[in-house]
């Protein structure tokens, strides 16, 4: 990996991402379309240590009979700040806690990145589609 030139900001390692804090609760609603979203998504550039923030949506069909609960949602969104992570991965690392904590197929994680460096980067992973 390339080093950045001039300072950098230390940061966690993955190991400090809480998948523990999401929390479930039983839903009957399997074709009940859910999302949501917050413009306050920061993990942490693994290159410079510099802060990435991200408008965060998350949408799903609750197909295993459960809902995210929103505050252990929040707590687990936190538990990024000071993980260095790329954008790539954090948004895949989120579709892939969700889909265990959900238990469903139907699941889309999108990040859209403030802009930094000239460019602005939106990241998908997962799909609102049976079978996909």
């Amino acid at each position: 990996m390339p080093k950045p030139e001039g300072l950098s900001f230390s940061f966690k390692g993955h190991e400090h991402i809480r998948p523990d804090f999401l929390e479930t609760f039983e839903f009957n609603g399997k074709d009940e379309y859910i999302k949501t979203e917050t413009k306050e998504f920061i993990a942490v550039c693994p290159f410079s240590g510099l802060p990435d923030v991200a408008h965060l949506i998350i949408e799903y069909y609750p197909d295993g009979g459960k809902c995210i609960e929103l505050k252990s949602l929040k707590y687990y969104i936190v538990s990024f700040k000071e993980v260095g992570i790329y954008q790539e991965e954090a948004t895949k690392r989120i579709y892939e806690d969700l889909k265990n904590a959900l238990d469903t197929e139907r699941l889309k994680v999108t990040t859209v990145y403030n802009i930094r460096g000239g460019f602005k980067t939106t990241a998908i992973y997962g799909s609102l589609e049976k079978g996909k």
